[in-house]
């Protein structure tokens, strides 16, 4: 355990050793400050400081007994001889010098440390053992203590008695309690994965549930995004089914199964008991989220499948039960490309087709070569239906894949596998079926010609889960190996190979390609990661290719601002490049033949080509009118003669200038700043620094900047022999147009800056031939770079003015 002290760090081990650590100011290999040894028959259970004891701590002990040791000199102060049971926790009260210990036999005793007295004690051994307390410290002589049971009992300290219960508190073993400094407010968190907070407001002086937050009790199944990726839905264990939010936890929250709580209390069970069984399968469509159930569950040893309403997070009223003769568990689901039917298979090998709005039986797909009046002679392992609802593909556990008409429920044709096949995967927009069997491994079909096109080989365990990217390009399989492994379809080779610590149980990549989720053996939690293979080139992709190059990865932390310095050392051994999937990366490259956006706010950038507009919008009707009379106020320097002293006039005014000659002063001082940036950044041909500086300035500031750069008399003669200096900033800036185009970077905000600086400086660029030279390369490189952009655009273009037969 470890134990916050002061400027200190208390760890202690089962061998009854205590490490003193300094964080302050410490390096990560520092040795401890001190140790202490508690004996060979004393093993640590808690560390608490009493109030007042100055350098001292208590520690409770699994054989019963507490020292009070003094962390300072390294001695032990006092034995307390205990209650002959095991310590499990310990917490300092309000009032001086005591304590309450909680044991493992179910008592509470409240105890003078000073005098080594008990004063009370409770009892609640039916609710097993007590694990945490916390004193109330409003006024109210309140002590709450949590149990193995997940129940939490409030004590009265003045009544000796109990005062309340907070039956169903958690679902798992209370591990920490507290009520916040002088408020009525009592937080709570458990083995169940959650933290709640609950409020003694009501007159009884009763507990009631404010907020919480809760994740999986038990590791989750199965995972899949949802929403445009900003939510998965994800199965559990612990019989719930979630939906997490990716952007903001608040939310993140759990399905209902309908008034769960009400019928536990009512029938005196758990929660857990009366909640359906794990889900081993679901399949989910948004297309018609608002009129109908559009997510449809299969369960652990359960006959009948159940449908959910996601925009109302809770449990729909239709329960499909399928139609065969005889009764047999549901192993796969699917939901059409419509959202408008589910079809359902079972261990036996039936296969049928519900309406997800009535939740009626509309037909159920046999194959009349079959002894038995069904569509598989084995287990069915996975449905797929087709983006034009047009056919379904089923797979049975014996190898036989099979294409049926989605319609007339007709066999259109089949073929075998050969072996034993364990999970499939489907993409609707390429018609890709993948299929994993015993030998570990994976296999892709072409559902139009029923051919195998792709087989990849490289996983040394048995398969969790596999998954299409959006576009088709990638598959993503896991396996118990620990590793996760990325193929690409059309190079027909491994691209990417990680190894974590825990094995990969189910894996769901974002419909943006941005975010991989994945779930572990024993992990309560969803693990994120970021995939740079997006944003930075593959340039090692020739190691991965043999299927043997593998690299070790951690898991992603808690935290996404801070990685762990376990992290540092294998970073360092790795090559950057390597890494083509891993947490938290930062776009620094860009793509090939494409152009990067600034990813400034619209009006932003906008609001430059219309600062005209925009400025005899925003100018006033009616002059600004001048006071009737002076401010009751005056600004004056207190004297003690009482005359009335107004302030001097300051220095800037002083001096002979005028308010117009200071702003004058700014001006040029800012034009010479933005000369001075420009011409270092044009020398190291390196831009960026000059972009941040302008994508920094408010459009009228821009605006500003650019009618600073030079002043001409338009009157003079149109060329001189002479270069002029004035014009020296002008050429500068066409360098920058020149090379930012070249490199399409920040391509929108370049053109925005373009337009408003040939609209204020066209004419001098039309009387000079220094410049018309640098113009006509500008021309030629914009000319270059659009042409690409727009060929890109021209099929688009043609398609919907097709569809929308209108002209441009």
């Amino acid at each position: 355990m470890l134990y916050l002290f002061g400027e200190y760090i208390l760890s202690a081990d089962i061998k009854g050793d205590l490490f003193i650590w300094a964080f302050r100011g410490a390096k990560p290999s520092s040795e401890p400050v001190g140790n202490i040894s508690l004996g060979d028959k004393f093993t640590p259970t808690c560390i608490m400081h009493p109030d007042t004891y100055l350098n001292k701590v208590i520690i409770g002990s699994e054989e019963g007994p507490l020292q009070l040791w003094n962390i300072s000199t390294k001695k032990k102060v006092y034995d307390f001889k205990g209650w002959d049971s095991s310590v499990r926790c310990c917490v300092s009260s309000p009032a001086l010098d005591m304590v309450a210990v909680g044991c493992a036999d179910g008592s509470i005793h409240v105890h003078n440390i000073r005098y080594d007295e008990e004063l009370m004690s409770f009892n609640h051994e039916i609710r097993g053992d007590v694990t945490a307390l916390s004193f109330r410290t409003d006024g109210q002589p309140l002590l709450a203590s949590g149990g193995s049971s997940g129940v939490i009992s409030i004590w009265n300290l003045e009544k000796r008695r109990l005062h309340s219960v907070i039956r169903e508190a958690h679902d798992g073993s209370i591990v920490s309690l507290h009520f916040f400094a002088n408020e009525p407010i009592l937080m709570s968190s458990a083995a169940d994965n959650s933290i709640k907070m609950w409020i003694f407001d009501n007159n009884e002086g009763d507990a009631r549930l404010l907020r919480f937050r809760s994740g999986h009790s038990a590791p989750p199944r199965c995972i899949r995004f949802y929403g445009n990726g900003k939510f998965i839905l994800s199965a559990g264990q612990d019989r719930a089914f979630r939906l997490f939010s990716v952007v903001q936890d608040q939310q993140s929250r759990e399905l209902s199964q309908r008034h769960v709580a009400k019928r536990a209390k009512k029938l005196r069970v758990k929660e857990e008991e009366i909640k359906l069984k794990p889900v081993i399968a679901f399949d989910c469509a948004e297309i018609r989220a608002r009129d109908w159930c559009n997510v449809v569950t299969c369960h652990t040893d359960t006959s009948k499948a159940y449908v959910w309403r996601l925009q109302n997070f809770v449990i729909g009223e239709h329960i499909l039960t399928p139609s065969s003769e005889t009764e047999s568990l549901i192993k796969a689901c699917t939901i059409s490309a419509c959202g408008n039917f589910t079809i359902l298979g079972t261990e036996g090998g039936w296969i049928e087709k519900f309406n997800l709005q009535s939740g009626i039986s509309r037909g159920s797909y046999i194959d009349g070569s079959l002894s038995l009046q069904c569509a598989h002679e084995g287990e069915v392992v996975g449905l797929a239906c087709d983006a034009t609802n047009g056919s379904l593909i089923s797979a049975g556990y014996r190898g036989d894949i099979k294409v049926w008409d989605f319609k007339s429920c007709k066999l259109k044709s089949k073929f075998n596998v050969g072996k034993s096949v364990t999970k499939i995967a489907y993409h609707r927009a390429n018609g890709l079926f993948a299929t994993v069997a015993d030998d570990m491994v994976l296999v892709l079909f072409d559902t139009v010609s029923m051919k195998m096109v792709r087989r990849f080989e490289g996983h040394t365990d048995r398969i969790t889960d596999l998954c299409f990217s959006e576009d088709g390009k990638w598959l993503i399989s896991s396996s118990m190996d620990g590793t996760l492994r990325i193929w690409d379809i059309s190079l027909a080779r491994q691209i990417d190979a990680m190894r974590v610590d825990v094995s990969i149980t189910s894996v769901s990549m974002s419909p943006n390609m941005d975010v991989l989720a994945t779930t572990h053996v024993d992990q309560n939690g969803v693990y994120l990661w970021v995939n740079q293979a997006l944003f930075s080139p593959l340039t090692n992709v020739d190691s991965y290719a043999s299927g043997k190059h593998v690299r070790n990865v951690l898991l992603p932390t808690v935290s996404s601002a801070e990685r762990s310095e376990e992290e540092e050392p294998i970073k360092k051994s790795q090559d950057s490049n390597q890494s083509n999937i891993k947490p938290f990366v930062i776009m620094d490259h860009q793509i090939p033949d494409m152009i990067t956006l600034s990813l400034l706010p619209r009006s932003q950038w906008q609001s430059l080509t219309n600062l005209d507009i925009i400025k005899v919008r925003n100018k006033p009707i009616e002059p600004p009118k001048k006071p009737e009379q002076a401010p009751f106020f005056l600004p004056s320097v207190p004297s003690l003669s009482g005359e009335i002293l107004f302030e001097p006039p300051s220095s800037k005014e002083t001096d002979g200038s005028t308010t117009e000659d200071i702003g004058h002063k700014k001006m040029a001082d800012l034009s010479s700043h933005f000369s001075r940036l420009l011409q270092s950044c044009g020398e190291l041909e390196s831009y960026s620094a000059f972009t941040d500086y302008l994508k920094g300035l408010s459009p009228s500031s821009l605006d500003m900047e650019l009618r600073m750069l030079q002043i001409i008399d338009d009157d003079e003669v149109e060329e001189s022999e002479e270069p002029r200096p004035e014009l020296h900033s002008i050429s500068l800036l066409l360098d920058y147009f020149i090379h930012e185009l070249s490199c399409r970077n920040n391509f929108e905000f370049v053109q925005a800056v373009l337009k408003l600086f040939l609209k204020i400086h066209g004419e001098t660029i039309r009387r000079h031939s220094t410049l018309q030279e640098k113009v006509r390369k500008l021309l030629d490189v914009q000319s270059k770079v659009w042409q690409k952009i727009d060929k890109m655009f021209q099929s688009s273009r043609c398609m919907v003015t097709f569809l929308s037969n209108s002209q441009f």
